[in-house]
Parts: structure tokens; C-alpha cells; sequence
């Protein structure tokens, strides 16, 4: 055998390994490690060693969730619960440290310890019949060796031969039953052959003894792998990942009620709004900014205040809002700067700068904001230098005053004498500054609240001095998108699925470049990575893929393509500072949707200044990198729209702080200033993406020829847009870049027929106006011309006044130009080329004003009497795709099959090649009931199938059949075998429903009905005895099995008070109960009865027809078969969940039930019938060879092959 030693650190899952451990647990893993050791005596029993060693790890890990303790012949073990009835998790073999004979080494495992630790695993499997075991461990308490159980599971369990001869020795049937056979003559042997390799975890607990003793705290760090190796989340493989979108719930109510706002359910969606009258705080943000716009009269004073809603209402609380967002954004970013500042300092409090000392009122804010944060340091007052002088210049639009705050109020504005309460469950309650305050100032009370949480941790393994709940830039950004969307309530992508989607997107991507500018054919990522590549050049390539989100929102999937590009440059080993040299002693990789760094000891990558003030020249060289590449790729490769304004402001935001995270100090000014953001505002812009005046075929040279406006001249401004430093010149910039545009549309629009029918209406109205000769005679009858005047003047003012509505037509004042908005997609001739990735999850939902949706009636090809904002999306996406572009979206799963999304189905396949399609199921969003699924196609190429993922089963679909089919309807819940299996049962069967009735069981209580709650709490018509003739033996769910019922003894009194008693005879003569629940592996469980039972909705009744009542025991055979009960698992809407599957009447009307003659009917009847006199007698009677018989006979009755036998019975995979 190969055995493999790892560290702990090398063991961790990488999530896991990178989440931070408090100050308290470590402390608590120092005490007890330092009172476990003297406590070893080299020669005391195994007892004793064992002892100590349960009472270490209860102490440290296990005491409150996990009972250890041993079992059986077992050492101990960790169980999975609270107590002992719960299965074991981990098994522990312990040996005392002087037992060196029987002790496994990191080069021979074949020894005792090792042969006894197999024998209890294979008796907790065979006996406990535990298929839970997650760990296996062998320690003397100083050496620790641990295996996954799973490795255990495979090679020796799974192995034919060692299970075979451990269930012979087990019962007897070798000479002896005595343990040292098994050890030595079954294992020992088999051990002897191995040649798999075997690998685990490996440490030795005193080679850290003196960093635990050591009370100088600063190497505790090298404690966190040994620490997490031996914690209930590794040894029992809990769950690890928490998504990197995944909202946090308690920060996100207390930043809503400091803000002023309230989440509530409508019509079966959350819901943000302002808080209800009488549950107004005046000192919340948003109330202090109404009552400044109101009475300052600011509000009244905006001009086009309709573009903020209907109602003055309305308009009044989305300004309130908009400056809110904007406020709270940049205060929010601060905290991330501080933190990261913070930190490059290695903990120095000396940086931090938003606390109520250093900002006591919103004056002092709005001087940070623009006195501060807006100038360089040599432009700053002294007195703003001197107190905010360790706070760098950034250069972020996000510190320049908004149009809006022009033209409204600006945060100085707000009132500083309101106070706000505390939320009684506010995360400051834990805070003694705090404990027994209930109102305090709403900027202290905002500054407070941040503190207490982690701005600083992200992907960095090290220990929480306090125990603060990390926030990422990922959380912040679904809040902002939660409450930008406040009015239709907001659903974000979860992490996972954006990571998958961008690698997918991104390296097809990739590959395409290549292979289009090298005349390649690489099949996909892998191929590429086996190239060689020239690394500038790769650079170079990879940096001109665009990709484009249309509807952006909080950026999510931007962010999650920036850091894919970067991965993929790593991958390719293409990763280089500014003079060339590779980035190669990191691993740059993706991970819980997050960019991890670290070095080949798996330790992350962190900047930081040293005592002397300045990073290692290698901390610096990789940091540098890593800003530079993300601003590249921020400049060059991403892009984004979306129609609200604030998710445009977010989505900035964010991109910010991906390269905030890697800002660094420069060379150029000693260490002492941040290298400052570039421009990326001008990516993500603002508009709404499905409505377009010009085409994107609309021809631009007329414009393009003019020097001034050349195609050139507009790539250089956007590009000099997003480096220059100065505010002056981004403004000059930002007109110059306006003005190009604008001669695009006054163009465009001049090509108008209505404006070259105007301009000779103009024309003959000159020479009408000339009606004389050189001699001052007129040429005609100055009667007739006055009249052709007058008709002309209203022919001029009738198209003018046509000219004027199309101009001023508000269905255009926000759409959005695909056409000339992004040059960077522009060739060398202006043409549109298009984005070389499409991604993102656009809208849900009936979005449209009526002037919108007769747009889309008139403009998109997919508009099919529907207007769900995503069906629109997608044909946009590929429109605006390039020529061999990629289109990756996350949407409802019902445009794959519903005759509503026909026209989409048809567009896909007439557009582009459709790749894969992944059905992600039920509850991928938070709080929204949709099943979704991701699809990626791409334009211009062509293969012989694409490819379905569902409930992780994949199969492929031949391309050529599927747009052969008139409707394109995608069967995505079962492969093409199992669909036609499916047909042959449904053709060779009548439904069960033509049989007889099914009804759903009795309500016995309800409050509607009448029902006091004291009847429905005492359940008054139930009773554990007979009480007159009305009463009836009651069932539930749990006393029916398949071909018997096992009544528990409870009566029901049968009449018109239960709230819904159904008709009588459902409930007495030949039936079958069907139970609700499926048994184990998802059995239909179904039972003949003929005397009265009653029943809840837990059970169904069938009741046949008359002249099928013989038919009952065929009925019922057929039923609980394996194939029918595979057909409804496979089929039947409610039984074929993966969650809470259910059988339900509607679902047992539509069994399937075989068309058999009178004698194939009978041989499958007398077969049921002896199973039934079976049970009767004793009603836990082993049938499993009966039933066995019943299955083969309706295998044969419904023609089935035996590969299509081997399916239904899960031996075959298809």
C-alpha cells in the first residue's frame, strides 16, 4: 500500500480552512490541551488515556451538541446528536503512548490498531447498519492519525472478498470466532496485498506545545489547523460553505431600521417600504431627509420630479431614498477602507476614523466626504490634513456631489439633533457603552453598529480577537439590491450558481478567442491550457473578451467574472507583473464564489506593512499585480446596464471594492498614499436595455467621418475617461464623450423621411415666399400662392409637431443605445460587433407600461401574447452577442416546455447552438417559488447535441431531432431512455381513475367550520374507546404498509359535526388506502381493506366501480410494484418531488395500471392473496419473495426489456 501523510492544514476543506476562529475558542483549545498533557502517564491503561481524551475533546468541541462515549467494543465515538440513540459519526481506536507494538506509524499501518479500528467500522456498518460515519481515528494522544471514512468505505467495506470473509467469521462459519483470527489471518493478509494508496492526516499534538504554552498570543495563528482538525465541522463533515450571496439577516433589519425602513410580506413576496405611520423614528435617515426636502423646499423645487413615480407621495420617498442610498453607500465603503486599513497595519487603531469622536455630526461627514475622501492630500486645509491625514485620496466618483444632491440637499443638511432608538434586538445589546441606552444619535448609533461586525476577514485564515459576524462586499450588495428593488421585492443569484455560470461563460469564452485569432481548434479550457503561449500576447487576448450584463443590478455576476479572468489567467500560467514576470509561486483560484491567493503552503496571501512601514518587495510585486489586473480587466472586459439608477450606483460600488481589496501604498510616496481608483463608472451605465431608437445596424460613417467625432476620437476619450485624476478633466472629458453621442443621434435622426419631407416643405415655402421676377413682378397669382402658403405652413407644422412627439416620446427618455453607448464593442469601421459574453439573471415578470408593450409587440420576435421581462432579455442577449458570442442566463425552467415560450424556444434554435441547459430545481432562491434553470447557447456554431443536467443526472439530446419537433418543447425530468420506458407504460395501460374513485380523506376539525379551539385542541371526536354506533376505527398514514394495515387503536366518532366527513362509502367496503408519505426509496405504499376505517388526509381511498371491485387484488399488485412506483417518481407532479414528495388523489388517479387479460389478472391476484393471508396472520411476515414474484410479472406485462428492468431497479445508469 502508498501511504500518504498530510498536515491538518493540508487536510481542511479549503472553505473551512479559510473561516476565521474566535479568540475565545482558541483560549478554550489552549486550557484544555495544556491540562490534557501532564495528565498522560506513558504507562496508565488505555482507560485512562481514553478518558482524558473524551474529556479534552467535550471540553473543547462536543459538550453541548455531540454526545462521545463508548460503544460496544469501540474505544468511543462522536455521535451525530445530542444523545446516544443518535448514529456514530467518528470511531476512535486509542492506544496508550508506551504500546508502540500495537501503534500504526506514518510508514506500517498493518498493525493492531489499524486491524481492530477496521473491525469496529465493519461492525457499525453490518450491525448498526450506520451508513453516517464520517471519520475514523487511531491516536495514543500525542500521534493523531485520521482517515475518511469514506476511503475506508471504499477500499476495504466495498471490497467483495474482505466483506465475504468478515460475515464468515462474524457468524461462526470460520474455526474461530475469536478477534485475533480477523485480525491477523483475514486483515493482516488482505493489508499485505494492498497497493492503493492510503492517505491521511497526520500530526503530532506535541510538537505545538510550545506555541500553547507560549503566553505571548502572536503565534496562536499556527494553532487554527490543529484546532479545526479535531472540530465537530471536520471530524463530522457539517456543513462548511455559507454562500458568498447569502443575505445576513440580523445586519440587514437593524441597517433597514436605521435607515427607516421595513420588510413585510405582500401577496406572497417580501416587500421593503418606508416603516407605517406611528412606527416612524424622526432620527432614521430617511425620516430626517423627508422632513429637510419638505421644509426646506428643495423637493418642490426638482424639475421632471415624474421620473420618481406617480403621486408627490411617491416622488418624495424615492428622492429620500435615492440620497439615502447614495449616503449610506459611501459610509458603507468607508468602513471597508478603515477595515482595510486596519489591517495593512497590522491592527493599528490609529486608522480608524468613523467613530462619533472623529465624526460627531453630519457636517463633519460631508467634510469627509468632499474635503477629504474628494481631494489629494497637498489640496486638503491643514486642518482637515491634521486630523484626517492617514485617511488616503481615492479619486472615486463616489465622493463627487450626485446631480441629485445638487439639486436636493446634501447630508450636512440633516438634522443633528435627532436621536434614534435602539432596535431591541440590536446586535449593540451585547456592547456595556450601550446596555442600558435606548435612544442615541443616528450617526453614533450607524458607527456603533458597524463596528461590531467584520469588514476586514475576507478569505483570510486568523483568529477574531472579537467575535464579530463577518460582512462581505457580496452581503452588502444584495442589501442594496433587496432594497432597490423594494417595490416588486428583489431575488439575488446564489453564489454557486454565479461561479458556475461565469467559469462555464468565461472559459468557453476564452477558447473562442484563442481559437478565432490563433486559427486554432481547441475543444475546450483544457486543450488551451496544454498550449503554449506566448504570456504577453495571452494578456492582450483575454483582456479584449467583453462581457455584458443587461440587467446589472447589484453587479454579482460582474464581480464573479472579474475574478474568473483572473483565475483563468492563473490557470494558464499567463499571470505577470508590470516588467513580465509570472505570478508563480501562488495559486490563484475561485472558491465559495470568492478569488482565494494563497502560497504552495496554502496559506492565503495578505498585504501588509511590516515595522518599518512598508510591505516585503514580494507582498508588494503580488498586490500590485492584483489591483492592476482587476482594474484592466474592470476597464477592458466588463460592462453593465440597468434601468434603476441606484443598482447602476451599486454595481459601481462594488467593482470599487474588488479593487479596493487590493489597493496598496505606493513606491512613489514612502508607503504613505493608496494607488487611486481609476474611472469604471463609464462600464456601468444606466438605461433600459430592452428599449433602443436606432438599430444596431444603424450606419454611423456620416458621423465617424468628421474629424472631431472620429471613431478614434471617441475610443480615446473613454479610455482617457478612466484614468485621468483631476475632477476638471473627467468633467471635460465627460462633455466632450456627450457631444460625440449626441451627433450620433442628431444623425441618425436626420436620416428621419419626416425631416427630409420637412426640409422641402421649408424649401418651397422660401420660393413660395419669392414669388417675384427680377423685375419685382409676381410670377403667380399672389391669391393662389398666399393659399399654397397656408397649406404648406400646416403641412410644416403637422410634421414638425409629429417630429416633436417621437423626439419627445417619454417611452424613449431611458433607453438605451447598444448602438454607440460601449465603443469598446465598435470595429475599426464603428460597426457593432457585439460582446463576446452575455450573462446574468434578467428580470422576472410583467415589468411593461402599455407604450412599452406595444414596443416589444412591434420589435421582438420571441413577444408571444406574454410580456415576461426575461423571455425579451434572452433575445436581446443574443442579439447583442458577437459573432460566435456566448449567451449564459439563469431564468423560470417554464420556458423550456410551456407553448407560451414557443416563439423563444424557436428564436434559440434559428440564433444560436443551445449547449447546455442545468434545471436547478426548487428553492435556489430565498423567499421566491420559481424552479429555475441556467442556459448557455452560443451564436454562429453549430454541434450534434446539447447537453441536460437535472437533479444531477445528465443525458444528451440530439440538436437535429429537437428542432425537427414543431413546438421545440424541451423534456428536461427525464433522459430520452426513461421517456420512452414512460410511453410504453402509458401506452399499455389504462389509468387508475377508469377504475373507480379517489378522494382526498376527512377534515375532522376545522375553525371555519365552526370548531372552537378548545374542540380542536382536545381533538373531541377522537377517543381511544368505543362510544355509541357512530364510532369507527381511525387510521392514520403511519398504520398503513404495503398489503397491510396496523390499526393503533383510536376510534372516530363518524358524522355531520366533523368539518368535512366526505361521503360514508368511501369509508366501508372493498378499497384500497392509499398512504400519503411513501415509504423508504419512495415506495408507493397501498393496502386492501373491506371493513370500516376512517381517516385524515393522510390516507386516500379508492374505491372501484362495481364491476371492477374483483379487480382489486390485480389493482393493488400493480400498485406497490417497483415500476409503478418508479413511474410516479418519475412522472406524478406532487409524489415525484425530491422535497416532501407526496401522494395525493390527483396523483393516484393517474397510476397507470396495466391492460392484462382474465388470466394474467388472476396470477398476479392469487400471488397478492397469499401475501394478504400472510399478513393476516402475522402482520410483520417476510412477502419479500411474493413481491419479488408480483414485479417480474408486471415487468412482463408492460414489455419491458431487461436493460429498461436494470433502471427501474437502479442497477443500471443511464
Amino acid at each position: 500500500m502508498q501511504l500518504t501523510a498530510r498536515t491538518p492544514a493540508k487536510s481542511l476543506d479549503r472553505v473551512y480552512a479559510l473561516q476565521p476562529a474566535t479568540r475565545e475558542q482558541i483560549e478554550r483549545f489552549k486550557t484544555s490541551y495544556l491540562k490534557l498533557l501532564p495528565l498522560i502517564n506513558e504507562k496508565e491503561s488505555e482507560e485512562n488515556v481514553k478518558d482524558h481524551l473524551m474529556d479534552f475533546l467535550k471540553e473543547v468541541y462536543y459538550r453541548d451538541a455531540h454526545v462521545v462515549a463508548p460503544k460496544g467494543k469501540t474505544d468511543f465515538v462522536i455521535h451525530l446528536g445530542k444523545d446516544a440513540t443518535t448514529q456514530a459519526g467518528v470511531l476512535f481506536e486509542v492506544k496508550r503512548p508506551a504500546n508502540k507494538g500495537e501503534m500504526i506509524t506514518r510508514q506500517n499501518l498493518n498493525v493492531k490498531a489499524f486491524h481492530e479500528l477496521l473491525l469496529y467500522y465493519f461492525q457499525e456498518r453490518q450491525r448498526s447498519q450506520n451508513s453516517d460515519i464520517r471519520h475514523c481515528v487511531i491516536t495514543n494522544v500525542f500521534e493523531w492519525f485520521i482517515f475518511d471514512a469514506a476511503l475506508i468505505d471504499r477500499l476495504f467495506y466495498r471490497n467483495a472478498h474482505l466483506t465475504k470473509e468478515y460475515k464468515a467469521w462474524a457468524t461462526g462459519q470460520k474455526v474461530s470466532k475469536n478477534n485475533d483470527l480477523f485480525y491477523n489471518e483475514i486483515v493482516k493478509p488482505f493489508l499485505a496485498e494492498l497497493t492503493d494508496e492510503i492517505p491521511f492526516t497526520y500530526f503530532d499534538i506535541r510538537d505545538y506545545q510550545k506555541i500553547v504554552a507560549d503566553a505571548d498570543k502572536v503565534n496562536d495563528k499556527a494553532l487554527l489547523s490543529l484546532y479545526k482538525i479535531l472540530s465537530p465541522t471536520h471530524l463530522l463533515k457539517l456543513p462548511t460553505a455559507t454562500d458568498s450571496n447569502r443575505l445576513n439577516p440580523k445586519f440587514y433589519s437593524e441597517l433597514l431600521h436605521l435607515i427607516g425602513l421595513e420588510e413585510v410580506k405582500e401577496g406572497g413576496k417580501k416587500v421593503i417600504r418606508r416603516k407605517e405611520a406611528g412606527k416612524r423614528d424622526e432620527g432614521s435617515l430617511l425620516e430626517n431627509t423627508l422632513i429637510e426636502l419638505d421644509s426646506s423646499g428643495k423637493f418642490y423645487q426638482l424639475h421632471d420630479r415624474s421620473q420618481y413615480g406617480a403621486t408627490t407621495d411617491e416622488q418624495l420617498f424615492s428622492v429620500a431614498l435615492e440620497l439615502c442610498i447614495t449616503w449610506v453607500n459611501r459610509i458603507l465603503f468607508l468602513k471597508l477602507l478603515e477595515s482595510q486599513l486596519v489591517k495593512y497595519h497590522s491592527g493599528n487603531k490609529d486608522y480608524t476614523f468613523l467613530n462619533r469622536e472623529t465624526i460627531p455630526d453630519f457636517d463633519e461627514l460631508n467634510k469627509l466626504f468632499f474635503r477629504v475622501l474628494a481631494r489629494k492630500p497637498s489640496e486638503r486645509q491643514a486642518s482637515i490634513q491634521t486630523k484626517f491625514g492617514r485617511v488616503p485620496y481615492l479619486n472615486s466618483s463616489l465622493f463627487e456631489t450626485t446631480e441629485l444632491e445638487n439639486d436636493s440637499i446634501g447630508v450636512n443638511q440633516l438634522d443633528n439633533g435627532l436621536t434614534l432608538p435602539i432596535l431591541r434586538n440590536s446586535v449593540l445589546s451585547d456592547n456595556p457603552a450601550y446596555k442600558n441606552t435606548k435612544e442615541v444619535s443616528t450617526l453614533a448609533y450607524l458607527f456603533a453598529f458597524l463596528d461590531a461586525y467584520d469588514f476586514a476577514s475576507e478569505s483570510r485564515e486568523e483568529i477574531q480577537e472579537k467575535n464579530r459576524t463577518l460582512i462581505n462586499a457580496s452581503v452588502l450588495g444584495l442589501i442594496f439590491e433587496k432594497i432597490n428593488g423594494y417595490k416588486d421585492g428583489s431575488f439575488y443569484t446564489p453564489g454557486f450558481i454565479t461561479e458556475y455560470m461565469c467559469r462555464e461563460t468565461i472559459r468557453k469564452a476564452v477558447v473562442q478567442k484563442f481559437n478565432d485569432a490563433k486559427g486554432w481548434d481547441c475543444k475546450d479550457f483544457a486543450d488551451l491550457e496544454n498550449k503554449d503561449l506566448d504570456r504577453a500576447e495571452a494578456n492582450t487576448l483575454i483582456n479584449e473578451v467583453r462581457i455584458c450584463d443587461p440587467a446589472v443590478g447589484s453587479g454579482h455576476f460582474l464581480v464573479s467574472a472579474l475574478n474568473e479572468l483572473i483565475a483563468v489567467k492563473s490557470d494558464l500560467g499567463i499571470l505577470q507583473d508590470a516588467t513580465g514576470k509570472r505570478i508563480k509561486d501562488y495559486t490563484v483560484s475561485i472558491l465559495n464564489d470568492e478569488l482565494i491567493v494563497q502560497d504552495e503552503d496554502e496559506t492565503p496571501f495578505q498585504y501588509v506593512l511590516g515595522a518599518t512601514g512598508k510591505p516585503t518587495a514580494e507582498r508588494q510585486r503580488v498586490q500590485k499585480t492584483l489591483f492592476h489586473e482587476k482594474q484592466s480587466i474592470i476597464e477592458n472586459c466588463l460592462f453593465g446596464v440597468d434601468i434603476n439608477p441606484n443598482s447602476v450606483k451599486i454595481c459601481r460600488l462594488r467593482l470599487w471594492i474588488e479593487l479596493l481589496k487590493n489597493a496598496y501604498y505606493t513606491d512613489e510616496s514612502g508607503f504613505t498614499e493608496l494607488e487611486t481608483l481609476p474611472n469604471i463608472d463609464i462600464n456601468i451605465k444606466q438605461g433600459n436595455s430592452l428599449l433602443s431608437k436606432f438599430s444596431l445596424t444603424e450606419d454611423l460613417s456620416d458621423v465617424f467621418k468628421k474629424q472631431k467625432f472620429s471613431l478614434r476620437t471617441y475610443k480615446d476619450a473613454v479610455t482617457a475617461y478612466k484614468e485621468v485624476k483631476t475632477k476638471d478633466a473627467k468633467s471635460e472629458l465627460q462633455r466632450f464623450i456627450n457631444e460625440i453621442k449626441s451627433q450620433f443621434r442628431e444623425t441618425v435622426s436626420n436620416r428621419d423621411p419626416k425631416r427630409k419631407k420637412l426640409a422641402d416643405l421649408r424649401g418651397q415655402r422660401v420660393l413660395l415666399n419669392n414669388n417675384i421676377d427680377i423685375f419685382g413682378n409676381p410670377i403667380k397669382d399672389p391669391k393662389l400662392v398666399a393659399a399654397e402658403i397656408s397649406r404648406t405652413d400646416k403641412y410644416i407644422e403637422q410634421i414638425e409637431t409629429e417630429i416633436a412627439n417621437i423626439e419627445n416620446n417619454a417611452l424613449y427618455r431611458g433607453s438605451f443605445e447598444w448602438r454607440f453607448e460601449f465603443p469598446e464593442v465598435l470595429n475599426d469601421k464603428g460597426d457593432f460587433v457585439g460582446f463576446n459574453a452575455i450573462i446574468g439573471n434578467p428580470p422576472y415578470g410583467d415589468l411593461f407600461s402599455v407604450k412599452e408593450k406595444e414596443y416589444i409587440k412591434n420589435s421582438y420576435k420571441t413577444y408571444q401574447y406574454k410580456f415576461d421581462a426575461y423571455i425579451y432579455f434572452s433575445e436581446l442577449g443574443l442579439k447583442i452577442a458577437s459573432d460566435k458570442g456566448i449567451l449564459c442566463y439563469i431564468a423560470p425552467e417554464l420556458w423550456l416546455n410551456l407553448e407560451t415560450t414557443q416563439k423563444l424556444r424557436d428564436y434559440i434554435a434559428n440564433n444560436a447552438f443551445l449547449a447546455t441547459v442545468n434545471v436547478w430545481g426548487e428553492n435556489v432562491f430565498e423567499d421566491a417559488v420559481v424552479n429555475t434553470a441556467t442556459f448557455l447557447c452560443q451564436k454562429s456554431v453549430t454541434n450534434e447535441y446539447f447537453e441536460i443536467t437535472y437533479r444531477q443526472n445528465s443525458w444528451k439530446i440530439q440538436l437535429s431531432e429537437w428542432k425537427l419537433n414543431i413546438n421545440k418543447k424541451i423534456e428536461y425530468r427525464i433522459p430520452p431512455i426513461i421517456y420512452s420506458l414512460i410511453q410504453k407504460i402509458e401506452q399499455n395501460s389504462f389509468r387508475l381513475s377508469e377504475y373507480g374513485e379517489v378522494i382526498q380523506g376527512i377534515t375532522p376539525y376545522d375553525s371555519y367550520r365552526g370548531h372552537s379551539k378548545e374542540t380542536i385542541k382536545n381533538r373531541v371526536f377522537h377517543s381511544n374507546q368505543f362510544i355509541d354506533d357512530t364510532s369507527g376505527k381511525w387510521l392514520d398514514g403511519k398504520h398503513i404498509e404495503r398489503y397491510v394495515q396496523k390499526w393503533g387503536g383510536e376510534w372516530l366518532r363518524y358524522g355531520e359535526w366533523l368539518a368535512a366527513p366526505r361521503e360514508k362509502r368511501f369509508f366501508e367496503g372493498n378499497r384500497i388506502l392509499f398512504r400519503e408519505i411513501p415509504g423508504v426509496n419512495k415506495r408507493i405504499q397501498a393496502c386492501a381493506v373491506k371493513e370500516v376505517y376512517y381517516h385524515g388526509h393522510s390516507i386516500s381511498p379508492f374505491k372501484p366501480f362495481e364491476i371492477h371491485t374483483s379487480k382489486i387484488p390485480f389493482i393493488i399488485g400493480c400498485s406497490n410494484s417497483k415500476l409503478i412506483s418508479f413511474y410516479g417518481q418519475k412522472t406524478l407532479p406532487n409524489f415525484g418531488k425530491d422535497i416532501f414528495p407526496k401522494l395525493n388523489p390527483s396523483d393516484i388517479k393517474q397510476i397507470p395500471i396495466v391492460k392484462a387479460d382474465n388470466q394474467e389478472q388472476e396470477e398476479i391476484s392469487d400471488i397478492v392473496n397469499k401475501i394478504l393471508t400472510a399478513k393476516a396472520i402475522d402482520s410483520t411476515a417476510d412477502t419479500s419473495a411474493l413481491e419479488a414474484e408480483i414485479d417480474s410479472l408486471v415487468y412482463g406485462l408492460y414489455g419491458l426489456t431487461d436493460e429498461e428492468i436494470a433502471i427501474v431497479e437502479g442497477k443500471s445508469v443511464f
